[in-house]
């Protein structure tokens, strides 16, 4: 009999279509903020979680998905059922190029060169004219699909919540799928799932431009959110920070990967509070860092070690 933890998230996704019409802007936003990083802070739960790939150029990704949804709106917008497919593709794309070089490194070297693609990305659209320089470009109009305006607070909401219970239920079936399967014997041990025949390489490139294209996602909902983009989306503190929600949350598990988004980003708002901190919100990245070592120090399995260690071993992990 599953244990009541397994209906966490589908508990959680009703409370948040339940309360949706009841949050006032800043708190809307704010809720909207944290679901899209849940989504990109998943993508690379499938990388390092799921297949054991630490990748430190994970941003870029997530800003080349943003920079095409502007990019491609113009000034008269788009439709969302071309904007969001070309905005994954695009990520895709360049995760598949990424991918098929940086996997044929391992350690250390793979981290560096998955920085390396990232760093590219990155002056490609802070020192060239296409993606506007250092100020970045605006979204003249927010994509739109029918009755669908991102432009809307409430068809933003539900959109992004629907967009986290899509990335969230598709790692959940990969993670129970002979391909998770593969992924997680990969994890474990490479050099074993080689020599028992197993495509080591090609799994590994599926796992990264899937992650590339859900990260993609992200970068849509971030530029339909914002209206705004800049090149600081791909810079490598944010592939940094989007690396610790994971870790704070719990490396391996789903749910681990969305409580670090929500912990990580609310850490943020809290400390960088003058209200509630006082004159230490003018020194929030300090105690940020204070804050990470001692959770990383205290709970070395991340916050969702806490129930893990208390549930039954046979307990999933999802």
């Amino acid at each position: 009999m599953k244990s009541l933890s397994h209906y966490l998230p589908l508990v959680g996704a009703i409370a948040l279509a339940a309360i949706g019409p009841f949050l006032g802007p800043y708190l809307g936003d704010l809720v909207v903020k944290v679901m899209i990083l849940s989504i990109f802070a998943l993508s690379l739960e499938l990388l390092v979680g799921m297949t054991g790939l630490v990748s430190l150029g994970h941003a870029a990704f997530y800003g080349i998905g943003a920079y095409t949804t502007v990019l491609a709106s113009g000034k008269e917008g788009g439709n969302i059922a071309l904007l969001l497919p070309l905005a994954m593709g695009c990520a895709a794309g360049y995760a598949l190029i990424t991918g098929a070089l940086s996997l044929r490194t391992r350690g250390v070297y793979f981290i560096m060169v998955t920085l390396a693609f990232a760093q590219m990305a990155y002056f490609v659209f802070h020192d060239t004219p296409v993606g506007g320089g250092s100020d970045g470009i605006y979204m003249y109009i927010r994509p739109v699909l029918g009755p669908l305006d991102m432009d809307n607070a409430k068809v933003q909401f539900y959109f992004v919540l629907g967009a986290l219970i899509f990335t969230y239920g598709l790692l959940a079936l990969i993670r129970r799928s002979r391909f998770g399967a593969a992924l997680a014997g990969i994890r474990v041990n490479e050099q074993r799932m080689r020599a028992a025949g197993f495509p080591v390489y090609g799994y590994k490139l599926a796992a990264f431009v899937l992650a590339g294209a859900l990260a993609g996602l992200a970068g849509f909902l971030v530029a339909s959110r914002d209206g705004v983009v800049n090149p600081e989306l791909l810079a490598w503190h944010n592939s940094g920070e989007v690396l610790l929600m994971i870790i704070l949350g719990g490396l391996g598990h789903l749910r681990g990967a969305v409580i670090g988004a929500v912990a990580f980003t609310l850490l943020k708002e809290l400390l960088s509070t003058h209200a509630i901190v006082g004159p230490l919100a003018d020194h929030w990245q300090l105690t940020l860092g204070l804050s990470i070592i001692a959770f990383v120090a205290l709970l070395p399995k991340g916050i969702v070690g806490l129930r893990v260690r208390l549930a039954p071993k046979k307990e999933a992990t999802a």
